[in-house]
């Protein structure tokens, strides 16, 4: 048109409007038919009743959603893909076909999960094409589904039943000969003052002439520790290569494999502050409350922990609230925190997928909007700033508190980078001040260069490359230092409780 305009050529410029002209008409119609499409029932909906699953972190897990089309017409889409958190790497099948007239269409969706936590399947997003093919249309269909990862090795767990008279977790543990309140009788002997009168054999006396007193013995089981380091530069990197995604596996590792030998497993979760604690414990549900305390309490989603500020919380709750529920989201902006609120207090009782997170933000307003992402699987990046000297502070706190435990644990499992005398002396302090022989402290290295990328070409390459030269020296002078302490360093994936120190 604008060379007809230029050249002053009728033809030319009828030729140029008679193409706007169709391609306003070929918009209109698709715009058209695919409102008749919605207008008469073109929906997503999951197959099955659950909307929640629970698997471990790199484990696939399928599931099996519908398209439905009720209208006379079938529908081709293109571009079908998932909308989930970035910590779920997903597939769909098919990513482009038709959905019959009257009829249905079955997607499959492989799912991996990269990273413990409380993650979701968002819904699923293509574009309808219009009858001449020219235009798309995008539609997305909010229908979360809950995906729950616990730590790598909890496959045995999620599989196994526990509990019940016939699937009682073995009672299995180091039989002592210490004496105790057991169900074995020991011995007889001689009273002795301070002996309990009820345990006094009186038939056994009447014949030997002389009080004696039954002596029962007990099992001996450890009580073991699990400390773990949750500070939020620990999930630097991409979701499955952080050195905190191979901690808690590892964590877990360790308490199943003390849990399944009889003994008393503690767990503690420490960064700034203290995140997680659990009595230890032998129970046949203890094993489940671990995992889901090392899955859940690593998360950012806490105001301290987190790289979102109250703006951006309620920024992302109103886009997600939108789609999934227009009326809620009708006349909200995000400039009015407390209406966004409100609704999402509302809509978070009707439709999340995850109930009863708990969030430690001291205003009940932002507790309300992060919740609203924690139970919709949305999550929230961790904070720049380091939590190291408050972690150190915080971790020396706990070795202290176990030390007086009355319940004296006789093994500590630490997980946390070694602690170089030059950048981290307060944790070292703390170790020296540390009672000798109240319990074995074994120290788990855990190496923070694990998730720095390398792959790349150039500077971003010599960067990350230089980065990690220094985390290692940096381990490696701060497990010197620990071993100077007596302090028993594990660099490598920890092998239990066999072994001296």
């Amino acid at each position: 048109m604008a060379v007809g305009l230029v050249l002053r050529e009728a033809a030319i410029l009828g030729w140029g409007g008679a193409l706007l002209v169709g391609l306003a008409i070929a918009r209109a119609v698709t715009v058209v038919d695919v409102a008749k499409i919605r207008a008469a029932g073109f929906e997503m909906t999951w197959r099955g009743e659950p909307r929640r699953v629970r698997v471990a972190r790199g484990e696939f897990v399928k599931l099996e959603a519908e398209l439905r089309n009720r209208d006379a017409r079938a529908a081709s889409f293109s571009g079908l893909r998932a909308v989930a958190s970035p910590e779920l790497d997903v597939t769909v099948e098919p990513t482009v076909g038709e959905v019959p007239a009257s009829g249905r269409l079955r997607v499959e969706l492989s799912i991996r999960a990269e990273r413990v936590g409380r993650h979701a399947v968002h819904g699923l997003s293509l574009e309808l094409e219009g009858p001449p093919g020219l235009f798309e249309v995008p539609l997305t269909f909010a229908n979360p589904y809950g995906v729950e990862v616990l730590p790598g090795s909890c496959r045995g767990l999620l599989r196994t039943a526990r509990g019940g008279r016939s699937r009682r977790t073995a009672e299995q543990g180091r039989p002592g000969p210490l004496a105790g309140e057991g169900d074995s009788l020991r011995e007889l002997r001689e009273h002795q003052p301070g002996d309990p009168f009820r345990r006094i054999a009186w038939k056994s006396s009447a014949k030997r002439g002389q009080l004696l007193v039954r002596e029962y013995e007990r099992e001996e089981r450890d009580v073991v520790w699990i400390v773990l380091d949750a500070s939020v530069e620990l999930w630097a990197g991409a979701p499955g290569s952080a050195a905190l995604d191979r901690a808690v596996d590892e964590a877990w590792t360790i308490a199943d494999r003390h849990l399944r030998g009889g003994d008393f497993v503690g767990l503690a979760v420490v960064a700034a502050r203290t995140l997680s604690w659990i009595e230890p414990g032998s129970s046949p549900g203890h094993a489940m409350k671990i995992a889901t305390a090392l899955a859940h309490a690593t998360s950012c989603l806490d105001p301290d922990r987190s790289g979102l500020d109250e703006a951006d919380v309620v920024a992302r709750v109103l886009e997600h609230l939108r789609p999934l529920d227009p009326r809620a989201a009708a006349g909200v902006r995000a400039s009015d925190p407390d209406r966004v609120a409100r609704r999402a207090d509302r809509t978070t009782v009707a439709r999340a997928p995850f109930r009863g997170v708990v969030v430690a933000a001291p205003a009940r307003r932002e507790r309300i909007l992060r919740r609203y992402l924690g139970a919709f699987g949305m999550g929230s990046p961790p904070r720049l700033e380091p939590d190291r000297p408050r972690s150190d502070l915080e971790i020396g706190r706990i070795l202290g508190k176990l030390a007086r435990e009355r319940r004296r644990p006789s093994l500590v499992y630490l997980w946390s980078p070694p602690p170089d005398p030059a950048t981290r002396p307060t944790l070292e302090k703390s170790l020296q001040a540390l009672p000798k022989r109240r319990f074995e402290l074994r120290w788990i290295s855990v190496p923070i260069d694990t998730g720095i990328p390398t792959s790349e070409r150039g500077l971003p390459r010599v960067v990350g490359e230089t980065v990690g030269l220094r985390a290692r020296a940096a381990l490696v002078r701060g497990e010197q230092s620990l071993r100077r302490l007596g302090v028993r360093v594990d660099g490598h994936r920890p092998r239990g409780r066999e072994g001296g120190a």
